[in-house]
């Protein structure tokens, strides 16, 4: 068993694996930059905040090349990946400026990109972006989402893995 201390310092190594321990999905997170260009990163930090109003939460890096464009957009989108688009993942988790040539985009209601056949898509305008330790909290209200049938891409101790039987 790991333990790391928290007064005085925490190990963050040991504290990232404790915490890779919780399984999550895998999203693609989207808008547009301030020049309409698509801008986009793989986020697994993503949760549901509120039925009434629908609101979405998810994190981003401080230090993330990425944040100017979250911070500035008005929509964003999350889009939620199937086990099929492991590859996708990969690409948006790497700094690449090819990173919409793979996969069919198009742009949302709200002009954030979409993922054509992601398990879902929620497109969000945004209520807030908080700073919260090293990370900004994206709080997005939902004005248009898509769901479809299928297998989730889930991460879990720093891999990718599929979804096991039900219980």
């Amino acid at each position: 068993m790991t333990r790391g201390p928290f007064e005085g310092g925490a190990d963050t190594a040991a504290l990232r694996s404790a915490l890779g321990r919780f399984a999550t999905g895998v999203t693609l997170a989207t808008c547009c930059d301030r020049h309409g260009n698509p801008v986009g990163l793989t986020v697994n930090s993503f949760g549901a905040l509120s039925l009434e109003p629908p609101l979405v939460q998810w994190a981003l890096r401080a230090a993330s090349p990425t944040l100017a464009a979250f911070e500035a957009a008005e929509h964003f989108a999350v889009n939620v990946l199937t086990e099929a688009q492991v590859e996708l993942s990969r690409r948006f988790a790497n700094p690449s400026e090819r990173r919409f040539e793979l996969g069919r985009w198009s742009p949302g209601r709200y002009g954030a990109p979409v993922l054509a056949g992601a398990l879902a898509v929620f497109e969000c305008r945004r209520q807030a972006a908080e700073r919260h330790g090293d990370h900004v909290l994206f709080i997005g209200e939902v004005l248009h989402y898509t769901a479809h049938a299928g297998a989730p891409l889930l991460f879990h101790a720093s891999r990718y893995r599929r979804l096991g039987e039900p219980l």
